[in-house]
């Protein structure tokens, strides 16, 4: 994922979340996330703790050097019962397959694309794009175009994939979100994508030169023949950030979820049904955001998006969103930088309404995901961080990800992984629980799947700004009767576990400035 935030002037020194504290036992104040004894707990009183397994890194993949973990999904792709794992790596441009099996400990590993054919790839999607029976493939590539993978059956774990790129996409600028769902009702899946432009938009002059669409894609034929593929365009209006499918409204269609970049604003693109001619109706709603006051304190809030989740977090019957914002006091002190949820109102032409969940700064959230974590009926969160950022000035800071950078301390902007507990009431306070914290890591995705059987829900992620440590990876959770250390990491040779920042870490954090990320191989 290239630079996730917009280059302003930010300050965060507020929180909202109540994160849980040491343990008396945990020691002196470098104990590190990892090392320090969890205190979260199942609802049947259980400890929660979580050991990291390695699925595809070069460690474990007889020494591919994928780089750059960013977007992943799950589907049983061979038809053998089990869950398999596709995942993208932007910076070495690898398109990846890990094969599931009986045992959650062994994969069979294959790359479906590398090279430009992958060029700097962000997303991916899974689905049967051509009603066959089995489920094929399409992701987004950030230097290009679309590439769709369609499932050769019992074939699938030798390869190739037959596979097409779209020529319509070609020569478009930059693809940064891909999804399927029946946008038109034919029983026929399609396709919806951003389109960013340009592969790296930070300025406002940059986004001003730039032009940029969310697309929806209907196949009239078979997908791998370029006359099968029609595009129709959205919305333009800003930097596409996402296009992600949701029927808002409950009448049984998809609309659209879209959002600007660099404006920082979100819209539902309601889908008001299908003419004649195939072409989708869009009803365009701008999404205004009610922020409560703090105290005396009017708040603004910005969100472009880039990763949310989807639930009826508050019992009305209506989708409520949880994504990352940024919230601004009115005479222009210092925002607040963290996880939301927004209730939707009754009707698109109101006003949304944000309740905080909490923040991890100066840590930023990059990827978060919606599950019962702790098994007491409701939905948490958990969260992935993005090192090596400057998000006081909306930058990279310049530190190193093929190695430790020595400048780095626990004041800066890390690789942490975290979780917030529901309350119970989603407008109540929300816990926070620090699974660990490295010096590098861009935790871009999560799936939550009971990968070993055992009742609770793991978690599948990728990695990224990591170098060789970079690839993909499951999370086992683990319940003991008797509180253990938060994480236990798969490799020894791992990046260096870091403690939470200090109260006061404002005051020591990175002055690195760049807008060109360091590269991830030595």
């Amino acid at each position: 994922m290239r630079l996730p935030v917009a280059a302003t002037t930010l300050l965060f020194i507020s929180s909202c979340a109540t994160p849980v504290p040491p343990a008396e036992d945990a020691g002196n104040a470098e104990q590190t996330v990892a090392s320090t004894l969890t205190r979260a707990t199942t609802a049947d009183g259980k400890y929660i703790s979580w050991r990291e397994h390695l699925i595809d890194t070069e460690s474990v993949n007889g020494g591919v050097e994928i780089r750059g973990g960013d977007g992943l999904a799950m589907a049983d792709l061979d038809g053998d019962g089990f869950q398999d794992v596709v995942s993208v790596h932007e910076d070495s441009a690898h398109i990846r397959i890990a094969f599931g099996s009986a045992s959650p400990v062994e994969w069979t590993l294959m790359t479906l694309a590398q090279g430009d054919d992958a060029k700097a790839v962000e997303d991916v999607a899974i689905g049967d794009l051509n009603n066959d029976g089995r489920l094929d493939i399409i992701a987004a590539c950030e230097d290009g175009h679309l590439i769709y993978f369609e499932n050769p059956g019992e074939a699938a774990k030798k390869g190739p994939w037959p596979s097409i790129i779209p020529s319509i996409t070609r020569g478009r600028g930059s693809w940064l979100r891909v999804f399927m769902a029946d946008m038109n009702g034919d029983g026929q899946l399609d396709i919806t994508a951003a389109n960013k432009g340009s592969a790296d938009i930070v300025t406002d002059e940059q986004a001003a030169k730039t032009a940029s669409t969310t697309s929806l894609f209907v196949l009239d034929g078979p997908p791998l023949e370029q006359s099968s593929w029609r595009e129709q365009v959205l919305l333009r209006s800003g930097i596409a950030n996402t296009a992600r499918p949701i029927d808002f409204d409950g009448d049984g269609d998809f609309d659209v979820l879209a959002a600007s970049r660099q404006d920082q604003t979100l819209f539902v693109l309601e889908n008001a049904g299908t003419s004649a001619d195939g072409t989708v109706q869009i009803n365009t709603h701008d999404v205004a955001i009610d922020v409560p006051s703090d105290g005396d304190q009017e708040l603004t809030a910005q969100t472009n998006a880039f990763m949310d989740d989807t639930t009826d977090l508050d019992g009305d019957g209506l989708v409520d969103l949880v994504l990352s914002a940024q919230l601004t006091p009115a005479d222009g002190g210092q925002p607040w930088l963290g996880l939301v949820w927004l209730r939707q109102p009754a009707s698109f032409d109101e006003a949304w309404t944000l309740t905080k969940i909490g923040d991890t700064l100066p840590d930023w959230i990059a990827g978060l995901r919606l599950a019962d974590i702790d098994s007491d009926g409701d939905l948490d969160v958990i969260t992935g961080g993005y090192s090596g950022l400057n998000i006081l000035v909306g930058a990279y800071s310049g530190a190193a990800r093929d190695h430790d950078d020595p400048s780095v301390t626990a004041s800066d902007s890390t690789g942490r992984i975290a979780w917030f507990e529901n309350p119970g009431n989603a407008s109540g306070d929300w816990t926070r629980h620090d699974i660990s914290r490295r010096v590098r890591g861009m935790f871009d995705g999560f799936i939550a799947q009971d990968l070993d059987g055992d009742g609770d829900l793991d978690m599948v992620a990728t990695r990224g700004n990591s170098g060789s440590h970079d690839g993909v990876f499951w999370l086992e959770q683990v319940r003991t009767d008797d509180p253990q250390r938060n994480f236990q990491p798969a490799n020894p040779n791992e990046s260096r576990a870091l403690p939470l920042p200090p109260e006061n870490w404002i005051e020591s954090y990175s002055g690195g400035e760049t807008y060109a990320p360091p590269p991830n191989t030595e």
